[in-house]
């Protein structure tokens, strides 16, 4: 969901397109495209393209310095923005509390 949080955070996209919603603008990303996010910069990654993407994501979430989701109008168009801003992960996620994981095919091992 989109967020803000008080720690830097970097990723890598490894494969595939995802679109990046960054402090309300969007920038399609592919292979190799590298995205640092000092703290309390608002983000989410949303997946594109015509299959999956793999995005490496590194950083810490402290105790004591928040995250915050924030309300969006291009993220909630993505369907990846919360409808009230709240720092409540529970609450952000709200929508999706009764998703349950999904098995994997039987051609993966696990």
């Amino acid at each position: 969901m989109y967020h803000a949080e008080g720690a830097q955070e970097d990723f890598l996209v490894l494969s595939g397109e995802c679109l990046l919603i960054a402090e309300g603008q969007e920038r399609l990303l592919k292979a190799w495209d590298f995205v640092h996010c000092p703290a309390w910069t608002e983000h989410v990654f949303v997946g594109a393209g015509d299959g999956p993407c793999v995005v490496v994501g590194i950083g810490a979430r402290a105790k004591g310095r928040g995250v915050r989701y924030a309300l969006n109008e291009t993220a909630l168009a993505h369907g990846a923005g919360v409808e009230e801003e709240t720092s409540d992960p529970k609450m952000a996620y709200a929508r999706f509390a009764g998703d349950r994981p999904i098995r994997c095919p039987e051609e993966f091992p696990g």
